[in-house]
């Protein structure tokens, strides 16, 4: 394997799912379980541990959003007590995001090949493969867990179904729904590698991650490191959305730029007031950045933001960002769990601020009243969701300061009325279904990309 683009997209086709044959024609199968090949796997005690140190070297990080480094969480579930159990999380509750979807609906034994292998390193008999309720038709999971049986490869693979919810992916809400729970954070410790789905050490992993552990397995460490950065390498899987001629899922290397990304998607179809990166509970920057703008959280650093769960948002210069911005915000104040007063009372104080703002009701003082919510709610949350929806309340504040400031004086814009360019779910958006007709820029059918750009 060379390093090149794609690596995870190699072979993948929108409208159908690789069968078991087709993956191993493009994959070839995985390394070995000690009687040749690649030796990072062997049935002794301590099976895991060549792979989990390759995943190590290779400097995997989580593609869930919250970056985690994927040998460490290995490591603490394979030291844990007890027989362990993976869960590969593809509820993807980002709203613009359509990476896990695409895996499992067009590469599904490339999921699974992670799956087995982290279970196998983690020393587990297990893996439930979760998707949320909306992708519940993704009978090519399904049939490739059927097609694996007759390998015999030592590892129990099962799909479940998680409620639709913003946070019903977070980890700790996945092992309660798979409990017998809501699927709802709960309050830790213990952790869920310590004790998760039915009392037993947990892994919890992000479908995109268990793809790459797939490919690190197959090629090692160093293959990998030959794209990306070296504080953050390899390539990952975006989200593109918003007024571009192609939207969809691409393959980039960490440290690609924006611009090139943007090319690659056929160029800009509109003017571009400002990104959305990481999703909706992400940071806004300003456009007039986009050009030196370096896709990486090394690079993004500078703005507070990062790569996130994937998701890369292009709002247009005809919409309203303030009417944007306080759309998303009861969204997320919608989304919570409701089991803190962060949640409960901040996020929804901030974002009845954001809509007396938009609509000119807010009165003077409305930028301080803002300011002096984000501080109380910041931090205090019993899981991490206040602090996603702060940091968007926050970017907003500085991004579209000229904007929120003509508002407070002079009440809704023009470009208020205009449809919503930014998707929320159909199960939590009653509107959606008369407004989808007249909203553009959405996220569109998957593409691949094929450059290896960088800032």
């Amino acid at each position: 394997m060379t390093a090149t683009l794609p690596r995870l997209l190699l072979g993948v086709d929108p409208d159908s799912a690789l069968s078991l044959q087709d993956h191993l024609d493009v994959h070839g199968p995985l390394p070995s379980l000690g009687t040749g090949g690649r030796r990072l796997l062997s049935r002794r005690p301590d099976a895991g541990g060549a792979l989990i140190e390759e995943v190590e070297r290779a400097g995997l990080r989580g593609r869930g959003g919250a970056s985690f480094p994927a040998a460490s969480k290995m490591r603490a579930v394979a030291s844990a007590r007890g027989k362990a159990i993976v869960v590969v999380n593809a509820t993807e509750g980002e709203p613009a995001s359509m990476k896990d979807r695409l895996l499992l609906q067009s590469l599904p034994h490339l999921v699974l090949d992670g799956a087995v292998l982290a279970a196998t390193a983690v020393g587990a008999d297990e893996a439930i493969v979760c998707v949320c309720e909306t992708n519940a038709d993704l009978h090519s999971v399904q049939r490739a867990i059927g097609e694996r049986r007759a390998l015999r490869e030592g590892v129990d693979l099962r799909f479940s179904v998680v409620p639709n919810g913003y946070v019903s992916g977070q980890e700790s809400a996945l092992v309660q729904h798979l409990n017998g729970g809501p699927a709802l954070p709960t309050f830790t410790p213990p952790m869920p590698f310590q004790s998760g789905v039915q009392g037993r050490p947990t892994l919890v992993s992000n479908a995109e991650t268990l793809a790459h552990l797939a490919m690190i397995a197959r090629h090692g460490a160093e293959w990998y490191r030959q794209l990306g950065i070296a504080s953050q390498p390899g390539s990952t899987l975006v989200t593109l959305s918003g007024p571009v001629a192609h939207p969809g899922v691409y393959e980039i290397e960490h440290g690609a730029s924006l611009s090139s990304l943007i090319e690659a998607a056929g160029g800009l179809s509109a003017t571009v007031r400002a990104v959305l990166l990481g999703g909706y509970a992400g940071t806004w920057v300003d456009a007039r950045s986009i050009h030196g703008l370096g896709l990486s959280d090394e690079q993004l650093a500078p703005y507070g933001a990062s790569v996130g769960a994937g998701v890369i948002a292009l709002l247009s210069a005809d919409a309203c960002p303030v009417a944007e911005t306080a759309r998303l915000m009861q969204w997320l104040a919608d989304q919570s769990a409701g089991q803190c007063g962060p949640c409960v009372n901040g996020l929804h104080a901030i974002a009845k601020t954001f809509a007396q703002v938009a609509a000119g009701t807010a009165g003077r003082g409305a930028a301080q009243n803002l300011a002096r919510l984000v501080l109380l709610t910041r931090g205090r949350g019993a899981c991490r969701h206040p602090d996603g929806a702060v940091r968007l309340a926050e970017s907003a504040a500085q991004v579209f300061a000229e904007e929120l400031s003509d508002h407070a004086r002079h009440g809704a814009c023009a470009a208020c009325g205009r449809a919503a360019e930014f998707p929320l779910p159909a199960w939590s958006d009653p509107e959606r279904t008369t407004r989808s007709k007249r909203t553009r820029g959405t996220a569109g059918s998957a593409s691949k990309l094929r450059i290896g750009a960088r800032a």
